[in-house]
């Protein structure tokens, strides 16, 4: 028996609607095609689909969401736009406009910062309730650079008066006495991520300036030891390369009216041999401390190229196989 066809039509209260909505040359349209069954088909300020029933009003309910998102002045690149057909697919259309429209900032550049899945809804929801959030999972799932905005967005509006930021200095296959320069020009290359994400939300010019003034912190972990940190939003990014006394060490240093997010994945540990991460051990340690959250991120929050959602879920697989 065939499935059940239906036509149904979605209006556009404009034709500048159609541009954000159906992406560069029509390319939405190829990947909603892609993904469901389902034809679009654009006359003016109306869009056609044709399909099988279910996945029309899928379709459907998806554009409406994503029109509505668009009408409160918010844009989507093609990576958050396949993350949406992805839950929408997963009967979760309903929920897009939810987590798009959770606005963290707007940049001096104009770029809204906000959540794109559900996995780091519940992130950034933890960022703003928890002194002390965990956030562990695959590159690309934003762990850090949502952890960044969050800190920047607290220094804006004075939830605190300085930023410490901060990653272990780990000799991946470099031995850094035979690298050139002094302690800080040796471990820069370790912490240039955590710069080009201040750059991206708050520009050079003014990361800068607030470096210059000592209102952010960039430095390498060992330099925490010995301090106490009052008043401060502490990030410790790649915390999968501490050792135990590394983390123990870090988790320490938190003050009076101070947040601290620890993000790392799990899978990506890089330590020598006979060194124990202190992020999975205090997983276990800290599991049933009242005022910690821990968020796991996944494959299924990596927003940047389609791509890099398979190759982490292909990594996986193998990793699965290996171990059975």
């Amino acid at each position: 028996m065939s499935k059940a066809q239906a036509e149904q039509k979605v209006l556009l209260q404009s034709l500048e609607e159609a541009f954000p909505l159906l992406g560069k040359f029509d390319e939405h349209i190829a990947l909603i095609e892609e993904s469901f069954d389902v034809r679009v088909i654009p006359r003016g300020d109306e869009l056609y689909l044709q399909g099988g029933k279910a996945d029309v009003e899928l379709v459907s309910s998806l554009l409406e969401e994503l029109l509505g998102l668009i009408r409160e002045g918010h844009t989507f690149n093609t990576a958050e736009f396949v993350y949406a057909l992805k839950m929408a697919r997963r009967g979760e259309a309903l929920q897009i406009r939810e987590i798009f429209s959770d606005l963290l900032f707007v940049t001096g550049r104009g770029k809204k910062i906000s959540p794109k899945t559900p996995g780091q809804k519940r992130y950034v929801e933890a960022l703003r309730n928890y002194e002390i959030v965990f956030g562990i999972g695959p590159a690309g799932t934003g762990k850090t650079y949502l952890a960044m905005a969050m800190a920047v967005y607290a220094l804006k509006n004075k939830l605190v008066q300085r930023l410490v930021l901060t990653r272990p200095a780990v000799e991946a296959g470099e031995h850094l006495g035979f690298l050139p320069g002094d302690l800080y020009e040796k471990v820069d290359p370790y912490l240039r991520p955590l710069y080009d994400a201040l750059y991206d939300l708050m520009g050079v010019d003014n990361f800068l300036k607030n470096k210059e003034k000592g209102i952010i912190e960039v430095a390498p972990l060992a330099y925490m030891r010995g301090r106490t940190l009052d008043d401060s939003f502490i990030i410790l990014d790649e915390a999968q390369n501490t050792t135990s006394e590394q983390m123990k060490m870090f988790l320490t240093r938190m003050g009076f009216g101070s947040r601290a997010v620890i993000t790392g994945d799990i899978t990506q540990v890089d330590l020598p041999k006979g060194k124990f991460s202190g992020l999975i051990e205090v997983m276990d340690i800290l599991r049933d401390v009242q005022g910690i959250k821990f968020i796991h991120l996944s494959n299924q929050d990596v927003v940047r190229h389609n791509l890099v959602q398979k190759i982490i879920k292909a990594y996986e697989q193998y990793r699965e196989k290996q171990e059975s």
